[in-house]
């Protein structure tokens, strides 16, 4: 076993640091924050997702982090981001393995590739993942060397719930080969070529999980639009006639609005989750037995949830499986089950465009994470969010938003506390009734006054004078 310290030596003044993690969970703590108490370095920070305080917190105050892929959890790396300090690039969840592995980020790829990766259990040229997948399986293949946390505080069981495909190189990739969302591929290990292995550090840190706010009034109210927009659903469309494959975006929203489906009656439809990530409101669902299961990448819970499913592993996987990030958020598996994905966002416009990473076009909130996976790959695409922001005072029902994650040909489906907006089939026009009706209303007069302004000019009317001076 190596000292974290002796770990953080590995790591040279440039490099490119690969770390597991994904929903603020499965993260490596103590070499990172080795790193950040060592000599000076310039480092690509990538990871799956979301991770801890120990990433993208120390190495930014560090001054050590000069490039991060693909997310900004948290404040510290918001601030160094928009402020210049540190370069950041958005990128789809789904492409970031194969992005790695094949070049896809050489720009902002330096020096040495080293994978930091926090496990239950390793071997000779295997490990175990710990709470999250993530994109740990390409990293651990992609890089040139492989440091391995291994948390004590996590239990080995969680074995149980990894199925661990590695998908061939393209041109000679194979269909994943999963006929159920919940089906099995392989076992649970992440295998690696044994050189690459230079040090195995322990750690008894628990993870430091997001933790979910109390639902609110608003968030009640899009739970129940949205329970009443899938009873609907339900009856007209053939696509959720014997089977419903449902995924939510990750955080508090999220969480409250899987809390609605247990007041939908889903007849004798089998119901799953097919996303990424694992929340507490799931848990709640399977215990009901509201769900038949879930497949994700992440066991993304609160500290409680956490606690809930350590001390039940083995029950729980029965019905949850992990799966690497580019095989959970692949756009072939999202078609082959025919998922509704159900995601939230920073405003929605009058044409149907979503803005999910952005305030005022310019300053990043996150990333797009896996939104886009699911927006462009979903049979149909839900999106939720409340109408205001900023105590009220701010509409996220826009003319014009001046920065786009999913296009108008991605969004069929609107929800905010004040109704639902279905925009399948409809013109930009009819989309516009449609999205100032579901607006707050307060804002209402102001978006008609901007569609009489903008009048009929072409398919797709614009004032963009006005629309830009909502921002």
């Amino acid at each position: 076993m190596a000292t974290p310290a002796d770990a953080a030596e590995l790591v040279p003044e440039t490099a490119t640091l690969l770390v597991s993690g994904f929903g603020g969970v499965g993260y490596p703590k103590l070499v990172p924050e080795a790193i950040a108490d060592g000599a000076p370095r310039e480092l690509t920070v990538v990871s799956g997702g979301g991770v801890g305080d120990e990433i993208d917190r120390d190495l930014v105050e560090s001054g050590d982090m000069a490039r991060r892929y693909p997310f900004v959890p948290n404040e510290t790396a918001r601030e160094a981001v928009n402020d210049g300090r540190v370069s950041f690039h958005d990128r789809h969840i789904s492409r970031l393995a194969d992005e790695v592995r094949f070049g896809g980020i050489r720009a902002g790829m330096r020096g040495e590739t080293i994978a930091v990766v926090e496990a239950v259990a390793v071997g000779p040229d295997w490990l175990i993942p710990s709470t999250s997948i993530g994109h740990t399986p390409a990293y651990v293949g992609a890089a040139d060397t492989v440091i391995v946390e291994v948390n004590r505080t996590q239990p080995v069981e969680l074995a149980r719930v990894h199925d661990v495909h590695v998908r061939n190189d393209p041109p000679n990739r194979d269909p994943i080969p999963l006929d159920d969302p919940l089906g099995e591929t392989g076992g649970p290990a992440v295998p690696f070529a044994p050189e690459k292995l230079a040090a195995v550090v322990e750690t008894d840190r628990e993870d430091d999980p997001y933790e979910f706010r109390e639902a609110s009034a608003t968030d009640e109210a899009i739970a129940a639009n949205l329970a009443s927009f899938l009873e609907a659903e339900l009856v007209r469309n053939p696509l959720l006639s014997d089977v419903v494959n449902l995924q939510f975006g990750v955080g508090s929203l999220g969480n409250a609005l899987m809390g609605a489906l247990t007041d939908v009656e889903f007849g004798e439809r089998e119901v799953a989750y097919v996303g990424e990530v694992v929340q507490d409101g799931l848990l709640d669902m399977l215990d009901a037995g509201h769900l038949r299961g879930a497949s994700a990448t992440s066991l993304a819970l609160s500290t409680a949830g956490q606690k809930r499913l350590f001390a039940d592993v083995e029950r729980y996987a029965e019905d949850v499986v992990l799966r690497p990030a580019d095989v959970s958020n692949a756009p072939e598996l999202i078609d082959r089950f025919g998922v509704v994905g159900i995601n939230s966002a920073v405003e929605v416009d009058l044409y149907g465009n979503v803005n999910a990473t952005h305030i005022g076009g310019t300053h990043v909130v996150n990333g797009i994470g896996g939104g886009g996976d699911f927006s462009r790959n979903c049979r149909l695409g839900v999106i939720a969010l409340p109408s205001t922001a900023v105590d009220g005072d701010v509409s996220r029902i826009v003319p014009l938003t001046p920065h786009v994650d999913h296009t108008e040909h991605d969004a069929s489906v609107v929800i905010t506390e004040h109704g639902v907006a279905d925009l399948r089939g409809r013109s930009p026009r009819e989309r516009a009734a449609e999205l100032v009706a579901i607006a707050d209303p307060a804002f209402r007069e102001e978006l008609d006054r901007y569609r009489d302004r903008a009048g009929e000019n072409g398919n797709t009317p614009l004032d963009l004078d006005t629309a830009f001076s909502w921002h």
